[in-house]
């Protein structure tokens, strides 16, 4: 009984017999108001325009009643009671009635129930009447009073108009909730994990709405899914290679195949660092990416942000023999950050460029100024990126060179730390190259503000 076409087919029903009383009463009304025409119904033969004064003119201009037939014929059509009329002459004789045969009898044979006399110039030359149908006058040549054929034909129209409305009811009723059912057995299958369930969009405008969100909530909890499993086979993948060189030589050690010396011990601790920086590396993507990344936001100087962190990379670059160049913005700007984790990002993005700028190469570091937001952008001469590596550059565990080591390069989630961590201050970051051996440029885009200023 709680569902809802159920609900919708009673509210139809209701309606529709609320409609249906309305007709009835009408009917009803019209009704009385025919038994109460009795004492009204002289007046209305007589008004000006009534039928006794048209048959006074009739009168006088044919001076006689040959012919009157068709006039009386056709104010019965319109008369609202299921009476016959008369009309006699001067005489008292009979000579227009529904029968024919009582042309020329007297009127008052008929019993009429009503009798109004004709007057032209003041002389009587006929009286109209009307009396009840002959009881034995044959059904299909009775006249159709037009109040009885109205109150017919609304009764009609009501129980006509009821029963087809109850079932119009019902039918879209059901079809209106047809879609709410396939919307609730689609969620049901959401529920048991079949992610990959959508509903079809139709229906009226509301239902379009509801059915588009569905299908949008199925489209981002399918895709969590899959970086949910994505993240479980890379971590299993990035977990195994340390765990089995830490098994291996801890079995070599075992079965004294390596003797224990100080050096074996710190290759297998470099190895532990190793694991527990990647540890700490996906719990910190984890985080970001669930958007849970905790962020100390306060108004920061952009400008001794980046010169701080660019500094701490001078003595790295000079060993290597890559210079450092750095421009500021003036105005120094200021941008709502958590300075650690830009300075993270920053040092990421540093430590990568001089990773892949060969000696004699040159590292830009530069800060712009736009009207809504600060530019930090880090160009290098280095290896580049080729066109078909730029898409992924961002993704965990993505390498541009899948020969590179992770004693090398890293556990491949930095730049995929660098993004959820600038995405988290609501700014942007990018990267462009022009292509292998031709070097490549990050840009990171924080929102303004004017805290400090």
């Amino acid at each position: 009984m709680n569902k809802l076409w159920v609900r919708l087919s009673i509210t139809f029903t209701l309606m529709v017999m609320v409609a249906v009383l309305i007709v009835v009463t009408a009917g009803y009304l019209l009704n009385r108001v025919e038994a109460d025409h009795d004492r009204l119904e002289q007046r209305f033969f007589t008004q000006p325009n009534g039928l006794v004064p048209n048959l006074a003119r009739y009168y006088q201009q044919n001076q006689s009643w040959q012919g009157v037939g068709p006039l009386l014929a056709g104010a019965q059509t319109v008369y609202f009671r299921p009476d016959a009329f008369v009309l006699a002459d001067a005489q008292r004789r009979v000579v227009h009635y529904i029968k024919p045969e009582m042309v020329g009898q007297p009127v008052d044979r008929l019993n009429p129930r009503l009798v109004i006399p004709i007057r032209v110039n003041g002389q009587t030359v006929g009286y109209f009447g009307a009396t009840p149908l002959p009881a034995d006058f044959p059904k299909e040549r009775r006249p159709s009073p037009f109040v009885s054929l109205l109150v017919n034909s609304l009764l009609t129209v009501a129980a006509v108009g009821g029963v087809s409305g109850v079932i119009f009811g019902v039918l879209i009723s059901r079809s209106l909730t047809a879609p709410l059912n396939s919307l609730a057995q689609a969620a049901r299958d959401i529920g048991a994990r079949r992610l990959y369930r959508r509903v079809e969009e139709k229906g009226t405008d509301e239902i379009i709405a509801v059915a588009r969100a569905f299908n949008e909530m199925a489209a981002q909890l399918e895709q969590a899914e899959q970086l949910r499993r994505n993240l479980l086979a890379d971590v299993a993948h990035e977990l195994r290679t340390p765990l089995s060189v830490l098994q291996g030589n801890l079995r070599a050690i075992l079965d004294e195949v390596y003797p224990l010396e100080q050096a074996e011990i710190a290759r297998l601790y470099e190895h532990t660092r190793l694991l527990s920086r990647l540890v700490n590396d996906l719990h910190e993507l984890a985080q970001a990416e669930a958007r849970q990344l905790p962020l100390d936001i306060q108004p920061t100087d952009i400008n001794r942000l980046v010169a701080a962190t660019v500094e701490t990379f001078h003595p790295s670059a000079e060993a290597k023999g890559v210079r450092l160049e750095m421009l500021l913005a003036e105005p120094a700007p200021t941008a709502a950050v958590d300075a650690g984790r830009i300075r993270q990002v920053l040092q990421n993005l540093l430590a990568n460029a001089l990773r892949h700028t060969p000696e004699g190469g040159v590292i830009r570091v530069r800060v712009a100024a736009e009207a809504s937001a600060v530019r930090v952008s880090i160009a290098d001469t280095g290896d580049g990126i080729a066109p078909e590596h730029l898409p992924h550059i961002f993704d965990r565990f993505y390498r541009t060179d899948p020969a590179r080591t992770r004693d090398r390069g890293g556990a491949g989630v930095g730049l995929a730390i660098a993004r959820a961590s600038v995405e988290a201050h609501g700014g942007q970051i990018a990267a462009d190259s022009a292509g292998p051996g031709r070097g490549s440029e990050f840009t990171v885009q924080l929102p303004r503000t004017t805290s400090g200023r």
